[in-house]
């Protein structure tokens, strides 16, 4: 017999993990929560916070959006990726980065009520594990994942309790695997992998020193500094990233991934930071140092029955675009509203289906993307004379050449500003960020063709309401006091919604009776003068695809999951016929 019981068992505390637990806890799942060590992230690894990450935050409550904010560092100072020969030495060349040009930052007005920002993990974790068990996570520390056997009703783990060094026994009718990119869960589940692990070494280097007169009027996150004859195949780049302005650090250097992980003592900290600051007389407070290796690894299914794995155990890229804790906050809102309907005796069984079929090609993309981010940076090495192979002290002339007056320099100018300009693929990438629509049977799309991408699909979000795309965002109006409000913060909470305008109340009238028949909680709303919810800019005509008498249906994770252009003949047959094929009913 089991020691615990618990509807849902979640391995891992980290940003997949506790934003599981935060959003189940939120729909009335009781849940599970374990992490070996005794405490969350002690290093600040992930931070890049995109704007989909925040409205899963903002969708958790705007008080655990606001304490974000407020532990976060804002867009305005993530400000332009910096190239430079040392923090103290001569630039070569800048972009701005992270919605910080005026065109992108329209863009990121226009397409989320919420904002991007720099939010290292040791207050991210933090935040959604506060979140989770305040609202009812069961959490235990120090507890270790051994193995798991599961069954027709459910799932046995067997766990260590790295205290007394006593195993135990969890029941639950459900258990995800968010133990990070060494997963034991994904490994015991039989989880496909493709790509290769281990193509790259890095170290971290993490520190506090006061380096504003370097960089405070230049702020950035990025400041990559580029030195001839050091570094993995003596091309020399290393990063100097921004923990905190000004005082805290993050240096990331490579090793050569063919032979042992290198010992970075205080001595070798000291002399890398000295050496990309480009201060000898540098005095630091080591903080941390530790190796990490870059991989190129996802998993081509995502579960197997009970058992569902997210976050890095089933993508496993290098931290270009700062796609990480995004991804894996991510596949935790798209699983947790089904687990909680599936276990509601709301939805059946194969709905859990559609999270494979949903998050799989999204841990391919992101993956694929990090690493090839990292391939473009070969058009700046190949400008700057530095490409691998070539002497260190011919880069160095090759370096210098660019500051000549000659027609070679003026060509070598050119061809720098447009390695870094390209770039923008990895630092300025908004559609890579909330592009992501779905294909599977939790989406109707009734034959509906998909729009195509009229522009750029990496680098802008191209709004849409076609079933399976992400609700556009538009700001409409409330009636009784004019106060502003996103067509995204009267959907989701973990339920389904359903937007139609003046002359769709047969529409309201049909989801009020199909929400009874079903047993689930499933709201309307009209949206248009004297209803609670005006669209006084007409921004949400616009965007909405339908008409006045049409309606949308939106998942829980805001996902639209139907829609009808006009009225139906029959709205409430239609309505049920939807719901079913979604709910595996």
């Amino acid at each position: 017999m089991a020691d615990i019981k618990t509807d849902v068992l979640i391995i891992g505390t980290g940003p997949a993990g506790s934003a599981a637990a935060a959003l189940l806890s939120s729909y009335g799942i009781e849940n599970m929560a374990v992490n070996r060590y005794r405490w969350l992230a002690n290093t600040p690894r992930a931070h890049i916070t995109n704007q989909r990450t925040m409205e899963v935050l903002r969708d958790l409550g705007r008080d655990v959006e606001e304490e974000g904010y407020m532990f976060a560092t804002e867009q305005d100072l993530m400000g332009e990726n910096i190239f430079c020969e040392s923090l103290a030495g001569e630039e070569i060349g800048r972009m701005k980065s992270w919605g910080n040009h005026p065109l992108s930052r329209a863009e990121h007005l226009m397409s989320s009520p919420t904002k991007m920002n720099d939010l290292p993990q040791t207050f991210l974790e933090p935040l959604l594990f506060k979140t989770a068990c305040s609202r009812g996570t069961q959490a235990r520390m120090s507890t270790e994942y051994l193995r798991h056997e599961q069954d027709a009703e459910g799932v046995t783990t067997t766990l260590l309790d790295r205290l007394t060094g006593k195993e135990l026994t969890v029941r639950s009718k459900y258990l995800v695997g968010a133990d990070g990119g060494k997963s034991l869960v994904a490994e015991h589940a039989g989880l496909p992998f493709e790509g290769k692990m281990g193509v790259g070494g890095s170290m971290n280097i993490l520190f506090r020193a006061d380096l504003s007169k370097y960089v405070a009027h230049r702020p950035s996150v990025l400041y990559w500094v580029m030195q001839p004859g050091a570094d993995v195949g003596g091309i020399g780049m290393g990063l100097v990233r921004m923990v905190r302005p000004w005082n805290e650090w993050l240096i990331v250097w490579g090793y050569d991934i063919n032979e042992p992980a290198p010992e970075v003592t205080p001595e070798v900290a000291t002399g890398v930071a000295r050496q990309l600051v480009g201060d000898p007389d540098l005095e630091i407070e080591l903080l941390s140092a530790s190796t990490w290796t870059v991989n190129n690894y996802y998993a081509t299914r995502t579960s197997n029955d009970r058992v569902f794995c997210m976050g890095d155990a089933i993508h496993r890229h290098p931290p270009s675009n700062g796609l990480g804790s995004n991804t894996s906050i991510q596949d935790s809102f798209n699983l947790a509203w089904k687990l909680a309907m599936v276990l509601k005796g709301q939805a059946g069984e194969a709905l859990l289906d559609s999270y494979n079929d949903e998050r799989a090609p999204i841990a391919k993309q992101i993956v694929t993307r990090a690493n090839q981010s990292i391939a473009e940076f070969g058009p700046i090495f190949e400008a700057l004379g530095m490409a691998e192979g070539v002497d260190p002290e011919q880069m160095q002339k090759n370096l210098e050449a660019r500051s000549a007056g000659t027609p070679h320099a003026e060509e070598q100018r050119e061809a720098i500003r447009k390695a870094i300009a390209f770039k923008k693929y990895e630092f300025d990438a908004h559609g890579i960020e909330m592009n992501q629509r779905y294909r599977s049977n939790a989406v109707v799309t009734d034959d509906q063709i998909e729009p195509a991408f009229e522009l750029d699909a990496d680098l802008h979000y191209q709004p849409t309401t076609w079933p399976g795309a992400r609700l556009p965002h538009a700001w409409l109006y409330r009636h009784d006091n004019g106060a502003a409000i996103s067509t995204l913060d009267i959907c989701g909470k973990g339920r389904f919604t359903l937007l139609t305008g003046l002359g769709g109340d047969a529409w309201a009238e049909a989801a009020s009776k199909v929400a009874a028949d079903l047993g689930i909680d499933l709201v309307s709303h009209i949206i248009g003068p004297r209803q609670t919810y005006i669209d006084h800019s007409g921004d949400w005509a616009r965007v909405s695809e339908i008409r006045d008498t049409g309606c949308l249906l939106v998942r829980p994770d805001q996902h639209v999951c139907w829609r009808s252009i006009a009225m139906s003949e029959a709205p409430k047959e239609d309505l049920l016929r939807v719901l079913r094929q979604i709910l595996a009913r």
